[in-house]
């Protein structure tokens, strides 16, 4: 698997955006803990700094994401996303915070499938982002979703009460602005999902190195 790694922000520069994004306000902790978790990790490398989803659910972290000017927004058919939790062998640190290393857009594997796209990233010792994480990364960097070079976080997915996946994964991409959208929301952040089975040429697939604790 091709991999480009994307440079981050230094940790207390994610720590300053945390801030002043206010998630210490959705997250019902003081902004000095963000700024702490970053201080305490402040020795790592090129890692982003992740709140667990116990801390900010994918829902309200998704309207903090921004494009052209435009809030982030979760479709109106996936009212269950932040049931969406990690799959089988990605295991997140313990703790508010955690720190997810070396991240890959993955625009290698546009147009693969999920089901086509895990096994590539698991057997390039990689681990596939969740969708918690994949807000995360792009609330320091919104830059990275462009047109055309979008991406899934199949590291989540929803299991039935069978015991069965649901067949669809999360991605985050740019609105067309049609259908339920509504116009007033094109060009803005989509956070939505796709058939594990399908392909999709826009869409590659966000993984990392490692998920770390913040000792």
């Amino acid at each position: 698997m091709d991999s480009t790694i994307v440079h981050l922000p230094d940790l207390p520069t994610q720590a300053r955006r945390l801030v002043d994004l206010g998630v210490a306000r959705l997250a019902g902790i003081d902004d000095a803990a963000i700024v702490d978790a970053a201080a305490a990790a402040a020795d790592t490398g090129n890692a982003l700094l992740v709140p667990h989803p116990e801390l900010l659910a994918p829902s309200a972290a998704a309207p903090l994401l921004t494009r052209a000017g435009k809030s982030g927004f979760v479709v109106v058919d996936m009212t269950d996303l932040d049931d969406f939790t990690p799959i089988t062998g990605v295991d997140l640190p313990a703790g508010p915070f955690y720190l997810l290393s070396d991240i890959d857009r993955g625009d290698a594997m546009a147009n693969w499938s999920p089901d086509e796209a895990l096994p590539s990233i698991t057997g390039a010792t990689r681990t596939p982002l969740t969708i918690g994480e994949g807000i995360a990364w792009l609330l320091q960097q919104p830059g990275q979703l462009q047109p055309n070079r979008c991406f899934m976080t199949i590291g989540s997915r929803l299991r039935k009460p069978n015991g069965r996946l649901d067949a669809r994964t999360p991605a985050i991409w740019i609105s067309g602005g049609t259908g339920r959208d509504g116009r007033e929301r094109k060009g803005a952040p989509k956070v939505g999902w796709c058939w594990a089975g399908n392909r999709h040429m826009w869409l590659g697939f966000a993984s990392a190195v490692d998920r770390r604790s913040i000792s």
